[in-house]
């Protein structure tokens, strides 16, 4: 008898059901409807709702409510600081049964190896990881990757099973000005999926964006910007994760109404924060606990999510849908007391099934030592730029400060929460050192640094001694990426990052616990910051206080800078 056959039978009930959930209820999302219900499950597919069944295995679940599978619609698995599996350990319990990754991280140190890394785990993980292949590898021209990826090197995997299309398209000033580069991957995947990302770009050049089939965006960062997009035929991803956090900014847009074009993600997302707070439940929970409609938030995470990246078999609790689903104690609570991936009840034990992956990138990290020295800024003649840190995002300040001098160096500024960045080149290419200051993050002494350098994936230090961020950087070496917090010429806290110099070979369980302590020792140098490792992270990123887009197709000087 084949699968259909199967199917069939145990869904009008001439054969008993795989297994049959009884005694609860679940959330219609096209009615918006608590239906009392069994459900019937044949292998990985829902067979049966609104009927009584008989199952080989029959599990109660009275008193409880049945929702589809929650769907992350962007992130990188990678910022979790863990291996896909680890991932996929960590929160597949959260209800989380389909993620939508780009490898976009690992893909900036290693290339094509870091993302058939990503593939392989894909194939073994219990959750349905789905990958979008780097658009953007490197990000900008304007610092040193690990590995480029022109279009003949993506292609080769674009039929791969896994992969829905090109991930987050992040040059939108390439896409507007037409650069060949972009103009050659947007063109391989106009008829498949095209990510977005497009941070506070509107108007004509938006259109312009969008006219290239793009058809996402997780950064949208107001209502206002959201609204302009969604009615220019944009699905927002509305993003909350643990540096950008845009739910409470979006929340006006979380309506059952708009609910059809949304969906969540969590981009970037420790597990730290997952122990403390959940995952995609979390976003949920903060949204109905703002008063945000129960259907509108569960149809975002789950049947609009689908819809967007083109996965028609989930998102519903109905019959010939798959079987991805989360039993919770009420809809406001969102507590995942049961989840089903693909029809599997997910056990301890259902972890052992998958086959292991070898890692990659063990020995990534190939940066020169370097002394205090070196991390000298000379004095120069009037004000000084300063990078601005804005707590709950990744979006930076160009800010300018007149700073103390001693002797002929630039000096911190501790009444103003001024002290130094650097960035390192890693990848052993041409060893490029760029000295900086950046306000925010309230360090009084010691330093910070981190592997994890969005996007080329460089060192990045911050510090207010020289010799403490030299001893920092110097230590990333030695454990082979990660990231270190330095106090008085002592290393005081660590978590080893060997993979890609990105993720950890430990469980996530002792990732967690390593990140309370981590946070400690980061904390006693008097930093205010919510999440100083991934703020740390991010500060390469370019600062872009009033995007200007200048008639050569690049953002104009003075308007967007790199400290590396």
């Amino acid at each position: 008898m084949t699968d259909l056959e199967r199917r069939i039978d145990q869904g009008t009930g001439r054969e008993p059901a795989d297994i049959v959930l009884k005694g609860g209820r679940y959330f219609d999302l096209v009615s918006g409807e608590l239906v009392e219900s069994d459900i019937a499950i044949c292998g990985e597919t829902i067979v049966g709702t609104v009927e009584s069944y008989e199952g080989r295995e029959v599990i109660d679940i009275s008193g409880k409510i049945v929702v589809p599978g929650f769907i992350d619609t962007h992130l990188h698995i990678e910022s979790s600081l863990v291996t896909p599996h680890e991932f996929d350990r960590c929160v597949l319990p959260y209800g989380v049964t389909t993620v939508i990754c780009d490898p976009h991280e690992i893909a900036n140190v290693l290339g094509t190896e870091g993302i058939q890394f990503f593939l392989d785990s894909a194939e073994q993980t219990i959750m349905d990881i789905r990958v979008q292949l780097s658009s953007c590898v490197p990000a900008t021209h304007l610092e040193t990757a690990g590995a480029d990826l022109p279009i003949e090197r993506l292609l080769p995997f674009r039929n791969h099973p896994k992969v829905i299309g090109l991930a987050e398209f992040m040059n939108f000033p390439g896409v507007i000005h037409k650069d060949p580069i972009c103009m050659a991957k947007l063109e391989a995947f106009q008829d498949g999926h095209i990510d977005g990302h497009s941070p506070l770009l509107s108007g004509r050049d938006l259109n312009g964006y969008l006219s290239a089939r793009i058809r996402t965006d997780h950064e949208c960062t107001s209502a206002a910007e959201a609204m302009e997009k969604i009615r220019k035929g944009m699905h927002i991803l509305v993003r909350e994760g643990s540096v950008s956090k845009d739910l409470h900014a979006l929340m006006p847009i979380l309506t059952e109404r708009l609910s059809p074009f949304l969906a969540l993600c969590t981009d970037d997302r420790n597990p730290l924060d997952i122990a403390e707070q959940g995952h995609l439940d979390y976003l949920i929970r903060e949204a109905i606990r703002n008063g945000v409609e129960p259907i509108a938030v569960y149809r975002a995470a789950s049947i609009s999510a689908a819809r967007a990246f083109g996965l028609r078999d989930r998102g519903l609790v109905a019959p010939g849908w798959r079987a991805d689903l989360v039993v919770v104690d009420s809809l406001e609570n969102c507590k995942a007391d049961m989840v089903f991936a693909a029809g599997r009840r997910v056990t301890d034990d259902l972890f052992e099934t998958r086959k292991p992956v070898a890692p990659v990138g063990l020995d990534s990290v190939k940066a020169r030592e370097v002394k205090a020295a070196d991390f000298g800024v000379p004095v120069a003649e009037g004000e000084t730029p300063v990078i601005g840190v804005m707590p709950g995002k990744i979006i930076t300040e160009h800010r300018r400060y007149r700073l103390p001098t001693s002797g002929n160096q630039t000096a911190v500024d501790l009444a103003n929460d001024v002290i130094k960045v650097a960035v390192i080149e890693r990848h052993g290419k041409n060893g490029n050192h760029a000295n900086g200051f950046v306000q925010g993050f309230g360090l009084k002494k010691g330093a910070i640094a981190s592997t994890v350098g969005h996007d080329s994936h460089n060192i990045c230090v911050v510090g207010v001694s020289e010799e403490d961020m030299a001893l920092a950087a110097n230590r990333l070496g030695e454990i082979k990426g990660g990231f270190v917090v330095v106090e008085d010429g002592k290393v005081t806290g660590e978590i080893p990052l060997p993979v890609a110099g990105l993720m950890s070979l430990e469980p996530y369980e002792s990732v967690r616990d390593t990140l309370h302590h981590l946070r400690k020792a980061a904390y006693a140098l008097g930093t205010t910051l919510e999440e100083p490792f991934l703020q740390v992270a991010f500060l390469p990123l370019p600062v872009i206080p009033h995007l200007k887009i200048s008639d050569k197709g690049m953002v104009d000087v003075d308007q967007f800078r790199l400290i590396g």
